[in-house]
C-alpha cells in the first residue's frame, strides 16, 4: 500500500509533533515544569493527553490485529486497559497524588524510607517502560514499511528521533499539548474510515461473518514473504510467481500446494487464486470465520488460563506503568486526580469501540495476512483494500498518520517517565542537563532492542509489559498504600519474587522461539503466577520482618489519606526532588 498520500500524513504527524512540542518549550523554564509541568493540568487538558499517551501501538494497530487474528477471546485487550483505569481511580490515583513524588521510584522512597525500596522499583521501572517502548517502535516500522515499503528500522529511528527532541526541549510541559493534540487526532483517524467502510461493506451485502467456511481471497492476490514463513493450506491450490517452495526454487511460474504445512522462503512473492480458503501462518488456530467467532477458539493451548492471565494483567497492570503513574502528579490536587481518571474512562471507552470492527472487516477483506502474520497492519490496508481509488487514499493516508501519532504520543510519555527515573535514580544529574541527557539514553536502548526482537504481535508485548508491572509494582503500590504493616523487607522481597520471573518470561517469549511446547502459555501470559507471588511474598515476608516497619510509617499513612483541606499534602510544602533548581532555563 504504497501512497503518496500516506507518506504526507506520516510527515505532517512528525511535524506537527515538533513544531507543538516546541511552544511547550516556550513555556518550560523550571526543573518542576520538565518533571510534572508545575503541578498544573487542568483534569480535561490531562485526561487528553493520558489518552494520547495510554492508547499506544497495541491499541491503535495491535487490538484489531489479534482479533482478525484470534477471535472475541482478545476483546480481553480493551475491556483490561480500560478497566484497568477503574480500578487506578478507585485504589490509588488520589493517595498517590497526595505523596508529593514525581516518579513511582520517589513515592517508594517516601513511603518506605529506604535507599533499597526505591533502587529496586527504579530498575523495575526502568525495564517496564523499555519493554513497553519496543513495541510502538515496532509498531512504527510496521507502518512505514506498510505505506511506504521503507525498511522496519527507518520508523523507528523516526519516532526515536523527534520524540527525544521534543521531550529534551520541553519535557512534561511540553508533551502535554503534544498528547492532547495526539488524542484527538488519533480518535479522528480511526473513526472516520470505519464510518465509511461499514457503508461499503453493507453495500456489498453485509458478507457474515459466522459462515462455516474458511477465509477466502475475494481476487487474484499477491503476497510478498519478508521473512521465511511457514504455513498450512487448508486445501490444495495452484500458485504462481516467484520464490522459493520447500527448498525449490520457483521462477515465474507456477506450483500446486497441497493441503498441510509448506516453508516459504524470504523474499517470495506469488500470487494466489481468486475465492481460494487463505492458508494460515502456522503458529495460528486454522478456524472457519464461524469458529473463529465463538470464544475460547483462539487455538491456544490452555485458553481459558489465558484468559484469566490477560485479565490479572491489564486490570492491574495499569497503575504500574511509569508514563501512566507520573501522569497523576502533574494534577494540583488529589479531587482533580480522581476527575482526570473519569474523564479518561470516558475517551478510552468511546476509542475501543473502534479497533473490534476492523479485526472483523479484516476477515473479509484482507485474509492474506493471516498468511504473512502482519495481522497488525489490517487497520492500515483496509482502507484502500475496501474502497478504490483517491478516496481510499485519503482514508488510508489518515489512519496512518493516526497510527504514527499513537507510537509517537506513548513514546513521549514513557522517555519523559524513564528519563526521570535515569536522572535521578541511576546517572545522579540533576536538573534539566541531567533531564537532557537522560532522555537520550530512555531513547537509545529500546532502538538497540528492536534489531534484535522476533517480531511478536505489538499488543502481546505490551501485555508482556502489563504483566511484569502487575508483578511488580502493583503490590508496592496497592499494600505500601492500604497496609501499614509493609516492611522495606517486604517490598524488596514481592518486587523481586513478582518481577523477575514475569521480566524473565517476557524476555524468553520476545527474543527465542519457544514453538508449541506446552509451557509457552506460561511464559507468554505469566500473570496469572506472578502477581499472586509477588503479593504474597511481599505481605508474608512482611508479617515475618515487622522489625522493619518503615519509621513514621502512620503519619506517612495520614498523608496518603487525610482530605486535603488539612494541609497534609507533602505537595503543599514542597515541588519535589529538584525543587532546589528551580532557576529559569531562558
Amino acid at each position: 500500500m504504497t501512497s503518496g498520500y500516506a507518506i504526507v500524513a506520516v510527515l505532517v504527524v512528525a511535524l506537527g509533533t515538533i513544531l507543538v512540542g516546541t511552544y511547550g518549550l516556550r513555556v518550560s523554564r523550571t526543573t518542576s515544569d520538565f518533571y510534572v509541568a508545575s503541578r498544573t493540568v487542568s483534569p480535561w487538558w490531562n485526561a487528553s493527553a493520558i489518552g494520547g499517551e495510554y492508547l499506544s501501538a497495541a491499541s491503535f494497530v495491535g487490538i484489531a490485529g489479534l482479533i482478525f487474528a484470534y477471535g472475541p477471546d482478545m476483546l480481553w485487550f480493551p475491556v483490561g486497559y480500560t478497566a484497568g483505569y477503574l480500578v487506578l481511580l478507585t485504589m490509588v490515583a488520589a493517595p498517590l497524588r497526595r505523596s508529593g513524588a514525581y516518579t513511582l521510584p520517589d513515592f517508594a522512597e517516601a513511603r518506605f524510607r529506604s535507599r533499597g525500596v526505591r533502587a529496586v522499583a527504579s530498575i523495575l521501572a526502568l525495564a517496564i517502560g523499555w519493554l513497553y517502548l519496543l513495541p510502538q517502535l515496532e509498531g512504527a516500522g510496521l507502518t512505514l514499511n506498510t505505506v511506504t515499503g521503507a525498511p522496519d528500522w527507518l520508523g523507528a529511528l523516526v519516532v526515536t528521533v523527534v520524540v527525544t527532541a521534543n521531550v529534551m526541549s520541553g519535557g512534561m510541559r511540553s508533551i502535554t499539548f503534544v498528547q492532547a493534540f495526539q488524542y484527538w487526532l488519533k480518535l479522528t483517524a480511526i473513526t472516520v474510515p470505519i464510518v465509511f467502510l461499514i457503508v461499503v461493506w453493507q453495500a456489498h451485502g453485509a458478507d457474515s461473518l459466522t459462515k462455516p467456511e474458511y477465509p477466502a481471497f475475494r481476487q487474484d492476490t499477491e503476497v510478498a514473504f519478508q521473512r521465511p514463513t511457514t504455513i498450512h493450506a487448508e486445501k490444495a491450490l495452484f500458485i504462481k510467481g516467484t520464490g522459493e517452495v520447500d527448498g525449490v526454487r520457483i521462477e515465474n511460474t507456477g506450483i500446486v500446494l497441497t493441503d498441510g504445512y509448506h516453508r516459504i522462503g524470504q523474499g517470495s512473492e506469488f500470487t494466489f487464486p481468486k475465492d481460494a480458503p487463505v492458508p494460515h501462518l502456522s503458529t495460528m488456530a486454522h478456524n472457519t470465520n464461524e469458529m473463529w467467532s465463538l470464544p475460547m477458539s483462539s487455538g491456544q493451548d490452555f485458553p481459558l488460563y489465558g484468559a484469566y492471565s490477560l485479565i490479572i494483567a491489564t486490570f492491574l497492570g495499569t497503575m504500574g506503568l511509569p508514563h501512566v503513574i507520573v501522569r497523576f502528579y502533574t494534577n494540583p490536587n488529589g479531587t482533580a486526580a480522581r476527575r482526570t481518571t473519569l474523564i479518561v474512562l470516558g475517551l478510552l471507552s468511546v476509542f475501543y469501540l473502534m479497533p473490534p470492527m476492523y479485526g472483523a472487516l479484516g476477515r473479509l477483506y484482507t485474509p492474506e495476512l493471516l498468511m504473512t502474520g502482519q495481522t497488525d497492519a489490517v487497520v492500515l490496508v483496509l482502507p484502500t483494500r475496501m474502497i478504490d481509488g483517491i478516496g481510499g487514499e485519503l482514508l488510508g493516508a489518515l489512519v496512518a498518520g493516526g497510527a504514527f501519532a499513537a507510537f509517537l504520543s506513548t513514546s513521549s510519555g514513557l522517555v519523559v517517565s524513564l528519563a526521570g527515573v535515569l536522572s535521578q535514580d541511576v546517572l545522579r544529574l540533576g536538573g534539566v542537563r541531567g533531564f537532557r541527557i537522560s532522555t537520550v539514553l530512555a531513547g537509545l536502548v529500546p532502538l538497540a532492542m528492536t534489531f534484535v526482537s522476533t517480531g511478536m504481535p505489538v499488543a502481546d508485548m505490551v501485555g508482556l509489559a502489563f504483566a511484569v508491572a502487575a508483578s511488580s509494582l502493583c503490590p508496592l503500590l496497592m499494600l505500601g498504600i492500604w497496609s501499614s504493616r509493609i516492611t522495606t523487607v517486604g517490598a524488596i522481597a514481592g518486587m523481586l519474587a513478582g518481577g523477575v520471573p514475569a521480566l524473565t518470561a517476557g524476555l524468553v517469549t520476545m527474543f527465542a522461539d519457544t514453538g508449541d511446547a506446552w509451557y509457552e502459555i506460561l511464559l507468554s501470559r505469566p500473570a496469572a503466577w506472578t502477581v499472586p507471588l509477588g503479593f504474597t511474598v511481599m505481605y508474608v515476608v512482611s508479617l515475618l520482618t515487622q522489625r522493619h516497619v518503615p519509621a513514621g510509617v502512620q503519619r506517612t499513612m495520614v498523608k496518603l489519606h487525610a482530605p486535603e483541606n488539612l494541609g497534609l499534602d507533602s505537595s503543599s510544602s514542597h515541588s519535589g526532588p529538584a525543587s532546589g533548581d528551580e532557576r529559569s532555563q531562558g
